[in-house]
C-alpha cells in the first residue's frame, strides 16, 4: 500500500480496542485496517553539525503500510547554533525556511532537504 503519511500528534484508536496510531487507513480492496505510529521516543533532532550526513530522525512502526515519499509541512521547531534562539513555527512546506536570528545578528534557515527510508 502506499500514500501519502500525514504527521499527526494525536493518535486514532485502532480497531477492536488494539492500540493508537498516528496513521490509520482501511485497504478499499479487502477492508483490512492498515496503521502507522511514530514511536515518540525515537524523534532525535538534527543539528547544523550533521549536514554531511543522514541521520535517523524517528523511527515508525507500520503495519500494513510502507512510507515511500516525506513532505515536509508544519510542526517543526528550530534553535539558532550560535545563539540558542528557538523559532517554534518553522514551516517547510516549500521544502525550505528561512529567518533572521536577532541574538546573532545572521540570517537563519533550512534548505536542500534530502530524505530516505531505512527498513529496519
Amino acid at each position: 500500500m502506499s500514500g501519502v503519511v500525514a504527521y499527526q500528534d494525536e493518535s486514532t484508536p485502532l480497531k477492536g480496542g488494539r492500540g493508537h496510531a498516528n496513521l490509520v487507513s482501511k485497504c478499499k480492496l479487502c477492508g483490512r485496517e492498515n496503521n502507522l505510529d511514530i514511536l515518540q521516543d525515537s524523534i532525535q533532532p538534527y543539528c547544523a553539525d550533521n549536514t554531511e550526513e543522514f541521520r535517523t530522525m524517528v523511527v515508525f512502526e507500520c503495519r500494513g503500510v510502507e512510507p515511500v515519499d516525506f513532505s515536509p509541512r508544519v510542526g517543526f521547531v528550530a534553535e539558532g547554533a550560535e545563539s540558542g534562539l528557538k523559532f517554534d513555527e518553522v514551516e517547510l512546506t516549500e521544502g525550505e525556511w528561512m529567518d533572521y536570528d536577532e541574538n546573532a545578528q545572521n540570517p537563519v534557515g533550512i534548505t536542500e532537504l534530502e530524505h530516505r527510508f531505512v527498513k529496519a
